[in-house]
């Protein structure tokens, strides 16, 4: 199967395919304020994010690319929306262009459709600098993220197997490029182990991509003639993977991401610890079976949650939010008491 068929038969599959049934977002519950005291026209979204500044705490994340017409149709639009209504958006992972070029324009659509607005880069954490650089340059990209993808590459029937040089390349990465580099899970979560190593070897920008989204153990499964089924719940969900990282250090930018379903869970993962948050299922999924006007209305509705959300808690801007109060509980509580707590 050639990597074309491959990025199309993903996003089949993932649109197809069905989430978890507990999103760990319900474990944590906010505390209400009742005596409101801002005007809801003055609140601000904005929000700074490390040397990013960003019209939004949302941003499409990474979804497609090098799949063809469909998947460049997919990234116009995603492109459009996100110009319309001022948030950020990553790619797919660009290594299929930088390994064929016929597939360059997928991804430069992007920027041309958006040529002001904050566009991250995507490459594996098998690339090299050059082709980081690569990567970067083919966007004009303001900032470039790093998937790592372990289990997904090892369910995967064409998928790499050998992963000795990755925190080198990785560490060289951070350490030559001049825009943040962001290093990003694909919905397995991250533990403050793996946090720690990426802070050791430079690293200051997370996105957790934690489980709870896109389930990709399940959407490799569904190519496999032998399912690896055992490990389609392998991971660890958004909420504990964003506390995992907080308490790692405070110089950290958290990004909030997997089974982000609407602005009040958002607004969660920012109360948390996270200084952005990413959808990228949720939203594919409005853009294909709706359309790219359905997908700018939803995404204002995202922004009236979190303004909403601000209200509710005086918070007057995004940085506010993250001194409100919140309980868990269930399996996030239990996490929490055993891994973070005394």
């Amino acid at each position: 199967m050639s990597r074309s068929e491959r990025k199309i038969d993903h996003i089949r599959h993932a649109l197809g395919h069905e989430r978890a049934y507990h999103n760990h977002f319900d474990d944590v519950e906010i505390v209400h304020q009742s005596l409101a005291r801002l005007d809801f026209n003055q609140l601000s979204i904005e929000t700074q994010v490390g040397e990013l500044h960003l019209s939004s705490p949302l941003f499409v994340n990474a979804m497609t690319g090098g799949g063809g017409e469909e998947t460049k149709e997919i990234n116009r639009n995603l492109a459009l929306a996100a110009s319309e209504t001022g948030i950020g958006m990553a790619v797919g992972s660009q290594m299929s262009a930088i390994k064929n070029p016929e597939e360059r324009s997928t991804y430069e659509v992007v920027r041309e459709v958006n040529p002001e607005g904050v566009i991250f880069a995507n490459v594996g954490s098998e690339a090299t600098v050059p082709q980081a650089e690569e990567a970067v340059d083919m966007l004009k990209a303001d900032g470039l993220q790093i998937h790592i993808n372990t289990l997904q590459e090892l369910i995967m029937p064409e998928g790499d197997r050998d992963f000795s040089h990755r925190l080198r390349r990785i560490e060289e990465i951070v350490s030559n490029m001049s825009i943040p580099v962001i290093v990003k899970e694909v919905g397995y979560g991250m533990s403050k182990e793996t946090v720690e190593t990426l802070y050791s070897m430079g690293v200051r920008y997370i996105d957790v991509g934690g489980q709870g989204g896109t389930n990709f153990s399940k959407v490799e499964n569904m190519r496999r003639d032998n399912p690896l089924s055992s490990f389609n719940n392998w991971g660890i969900p958004t909420p504990i993977s964003i506390l995992e990282s907080s308490s790692v250090s405070t110089d950290l930018h958290i990004i909030a991401s997997g089974g982000v379903r609407h602005g009040l869970d958002g607004v969660k993962g920012l109360i948390l610890g996270g200084k952005a948050f990413g959808m990228a299922g949720g939203l594919l999924r409005v853009l294909v079976e709706e359309g790219k006007e359905a997908l700018v209305n939803e995404i204002c509705h995202i922004h009236e949650e979190i303004k909403i959300a601000m209200m509710l808690l005086n918070a007057s801007n995004i940085h506010d939010l993250s001194h409100n109060p919140y309980i868990l509980f269930g399996r996030t509580k239990e996490w929490s008491d055993q891994r973070l707590g005394p």
